[in-house]
């Protein structure tokens, strides 16, 4: 075999190298074209919008790997959907194409409260969308700090400061409304319970000063109001009147009471003579 190469001329020796080198990397080029499936493309579906879930059914299908890139969270967007994807859809790739997902979450995060009290309205508004919270409502209440925010509400109840909260929860804003004298007729509490009187008080910028119970209460929201301070009328039967931010007192009993003559208003009086005659005929 040696012989027979240098028996030839050199320049022969030297084509039929070439030409075996040649041979052997178009050889070595066809068969990496083989396994990598050179020159075969696919085109990528679009999966935005779609469930996550279906979205990574549908591009295994079509014969590409995918990878979960990112999760995010928007509340403009349905949970548990993909907002993008790498490459986009329609896109030509090769086959087994490694597709990259952002997903948007399905649980809302929860957020810490920030602190509103002390704010005026506007900057409370800007706290609130910086926060991803909204605002359900806003309720004016007599107080000497007037258009700033003295309390903040979540659900109907008041909510500290970092408490935790889910992403775009709707928060209410007790906006202080200043103290101007406006007069009022003194609310007649009497026969009400006591969690209905304070109720009352506090929707019509009333102050509870004092509750006095006429002895011991297991249920005191489900307590009857028999006596009040101020009246609601005076010892010559006159009206009185009230201011906002003023203050009353509650006297409170497990029992319903006889209504005193000088808070009770003609209504009620017609009720309680007509109950008090029943009751007399019934024990006869």
């Amino acid at each position: 075999m040696f012989k027979f190469i240098t028996d030839k001329p050199f320049w022969v020796n030297a084509l039929v190298a070439i030409a075996l080198v040649i041979l052997v990397g178009f050889l070595v080029l066809k068969t990496l074209g083989w396994a990598t499936k050179h020159g075969s493309y696919l085109t990528v579906p679009s999966v935005l919008n779609k469930k996550t879930t279906e979205a990574i059914k549908l591009l295994e299908s079509k014969g590409f790997e995918v990878r979960i890139q990112d999760s995010i969270y928007t509340d403009t967007s349905a949970n548990g959907i993909v907002l993008k994807q790498l490459p986009e859809g329609n896109a030509m790739v090769k086959i087994n194409r490694i597709v990259f997902l952002t997903v948007n979450k399905v649980v809302p995060p929860l957020i810490e409260m920030p602190k509103l009290e002390g704010l005026s309205l506007n900057f409370a508004l800007d706290m609130l969308t910086r926060n991803h919270l909204k605002l359900q409502d806003t309720i004016y209440k007599p107080d000497f700090m007037s258009g700033s925010i003295i309390e903040q509400q979540y659900n109907g109840a008041k909510i500290t400061e970092k408490t935790k909260v889910p992403w775009g929860s709707k928060i209410t804003l007790i906006i202080g409304a200043g103290l101007e004298e406006t007069l009022m007729l003194v609310p007649d509490l009497v026969g009400m319970t006591y969690g209905e009187a304070k109720q009352y008080l506090v929707d019509n910028g009333l102050t509870l000063a004092a509750t006095v119970s006429d002895g011991a209460l297991k249920d005191s929201a489900n307590a009857f109001v028999y006596d009040q301070n101020p009246r609601r009328f005076n010892e010559e039967k006159q009206p009185n009147y009230i201011s906002s931010g003023q203050v009353m007192d509650l006297f409170i009993a497990a029992q319903m009471r006889a209504f005193r003559d000088s808070v009770v208003l003609p209504e009620k009086e017609k009720k309680l003579k007509k109950e008090t005659k029943t009751t007399n005929t019934q024990e006869k």
